[in-house]
Formats: C-alpha cells, sequence, structure tokens
C-alpha cells in the first residue's frame, strides 16, 4: 500500500511539474524571453509527466505542431504504454 500511495505522489507531481513546465514556457514564448529546453520538457514526459504533457499542449495549445517535438512525445507516450502492457501482464 505505501508503494502505491509513494508512485500516485510522484505521479501526481510530475505531472504538475510538466504542465507548469509547459505553461512557463508557452509564458516566455509570448514574452519573448529565453525559452525552457525541449530536452527538458520531454525529460519531464520520460519520467513519468507524460499525461501533464498532453494535457498543457491541449490546455496551452504549445508545440502542438513543433516537430521532431511532437514525434519524440509520441514515441515516449508508446515506450510508457508498452512497459504498462508488460508490466500487467507479467
Amino acid at each position: 500500500m505505501i508503494m502505491f500511495t509513494t508512485a500516485a505522489l510522484f505521479l501526481t507531481t510530475i505531472n504538475a511539474l510538466t504542465v507548469l513546465l509547459f505553461y512557463l514556457d508557452k509564458a516566455k514564448a509570448i514574452a519573448g524571453e529565453r525559452r525552457i529546453r525541449e530536452s527538458d520538457l520531454l525529460t519531464f514526459a520520460f519520467i513519468g509527466g507524460t499525461p501533464g504533457a498532453f494535457l498543457a499542449r491541449h490546455l496551452f495549445r504549445h508545440k502542438t505542431r513543433k516537430e521532431p517535438f511532437s514525434t519524440r512525445l509520441m514515441v515516449i507516450a508508446v515506450l510508457q504504454i508498452g512497459a504498462l502492457i508488460g508490466w500487467f501482464l507479467l
């Protein structure tokens, strides 16, 4: 039970941070300021923030047509879904 609670807390936190980073990047883009690196945004998605990344893209209409960012985010999502399927099939 403690492991599930820890995992849920981690995923909630990482997804909230991912949404925040996308928001800040969008705000910086509008203001013409130095942006958050795409590699940092993708790293947060990779470590569990993929749902937050997709939510933020939709909410803020940010990085929705940017390539190769969109493709890389989709690859991360597919790998994570595959890993989850594999985990539950064990």
